[in-house]
């Protein structure tokens, strides 16, 4: 990799910065600074980049997520990054809207939970730590690539809400799943869904009944389900299904929260959020923009797990973000793009490729599903070898015949 940094100086002399005033060109700014925002900025600044990386909010913020951490999110974190657990999970129960309730256990973790707040601000500090400079409360309104605002092709303009314009030779969106940087780049979703979660302080009593133990419940609308994750004296209560049944969501969660004797504790926090997920050939990358995480969609379709596809797909945009900083015309820059959008699809995608039929028949036929993961050994082993990150739903099916098989099957 080139060791080439023309702005570490920070007197390039071409560029504007506050309000049109000189200023300094970053080499790399990330925009977001959530999971796939703060594992960006940290593989750039690890590079020995200039990096910049904004958040519209104050840190630590609240996120409507899960917080499961399964053993692929554990791959991809920083080094001597120390996961702040709530709660470590060893035993699934579930259950088929509400019956047909089994729990299966592991003499070894599944995975581990935590609240996002600690989480993504401690991934921050990570990125900080290896020279990332952040700004809060700042929000991106406008990306240039052309333009008055635009000092050479070599260059991007970000401007701010408040009139500033912040130049950079690599831009790497991470700013959530309604992404403004999404927009520039012209991603497209094909798949939305609704999530809405309560945050449940429990007694003491409560909480012991849960600690080491996870819900999954299948749900009653096609493609839906139910969670309930323990940390501490707080249990994560949620629901998602696809967008356009709001109503009957809601329904679910309420009706789900009373059938497990929820119904008397008053929610801390009660959220909802909208997750996306891209269309096959949406673009992830636009001159010297590259997107990753939630705002390039990518995440896994049938679950609608996020936080290992920010991560990872986080790290590889700030790696290839280096590389199109030193891009020296347009040429070299959609080359760099085009590798990472490579990168992102051998991996990331062939996992939601699988990820998608999997949904497609669990839609049809939950109870099946429920029945094999309950009732099958290989099917609950493979359930653990993923959350554990020891294999993934695309090696799977890659890897073992008869799992191939199965799902061709069941596609039919």
């Amino acid at each position: 990799m080139s060791s080439e940094n023309p702005a570490t100086d920070g007197t390039d002399g071409n560029e504007m910065g506050d309000g049109g005033q000189a200023g300094s060109v970053w080499d790399v700014v990330v925009v977001g600074a959530g999971p796939a925002g703060a594992s960006a900025a940290h593989a750039a600044a690890s590079a020995g980049r200039r990096v910049l990386l904004l958040e519209k909010s104050e840190l630590p913020r609240y996120k409507t997520c899960g917080g499961g951490i399964i053993g692929p999110s554990r791959d991809a974190l920083p080094p001597g990054f120390v996961l702040p657990f709530k709660d470590r999970v060893s035993a699934v129960t579930f259950s088929l809207n509400g019956k047909y309730t089994r729990t299966k256990r592991s003499k070894k973790m599944l995975f581990g939970l935590i609240n996002r707040p600690e989480f993504d601000a401690q991934l921050v500090e990570h990125a900080q730590k290896a020279g990332a400079e952040l700004r809060t409360g700042v929000t991106v309104t406008r990306v240039e690539q052309h333009g008055s605002s635009v000092p050479d092709r070599r260059t991007v303009a970000l401007g701010l809400q408040d009139g500033e314009t912040i130049l950079a030779r690599a831009v790497v969106g991470a700013d959530g799943s309604a992404s403004r940087i999404g927009a520039h780049v012209g991603v497209e979703m094909d798949q939305v869904d609704l999530g809405l979660e309560a945050e449940i302080p429990v007694p003491e009593t409560v909480a012991e009944d849960w600690r080491g133990r996870v819900l999954i419940d299948w749900g009653p609308i096609p493609g839906s389900y139910g969670w309930v994750f323990p940390k501490g004296d707080t249990l994560t209560v949620g629901v998602i299904s696809a967008k356009g049944e709001g109503a009957a969501t809601k329904r679910y969660l309420e009706d789900f929260i009373a059938r497990l004797g929820l119904a008397g504790f008053e929610p801390s926090i009660s959220s909802g959020h909208l997750t996306r997920c891209r269309a096959d050939d949406s673009p992830l990358s636009r001159g010297r923009v590259l997107v990753c995480g939630d705002a390039a969609g990518l995440l896994e379709p049938w679950t609608r797990e996020g936080i290992s596809f920010a991560l990872r797909s986080g790290r590889l945009a700030g790696e290839w973000a280096v590389r199109v900083s030193e891009a020296h015309d347009a040429v070299d820059a959609r080359r760099q793009a085009l590798n990472y959008a490579f990168a992102v699809k051998a991996g990331l995608g062939v996992e939601m490729a699988v990820g998608k039929r999997m949904l497609a028949v669990f839609e049809r036929k939950p109870g099946l599903l429920h029945a094999a993961i309950t009732s099958l050994r290989p099917a609950w082993n493979a359930f653990a070898r993923i959350t554990r990150g020891s294999t993934t739903l695309g090696e799977l099916v890659r890897t073992h015949p008869v799992a191939g098989r199965a799902l061709a099957r069941l596609d039919r």
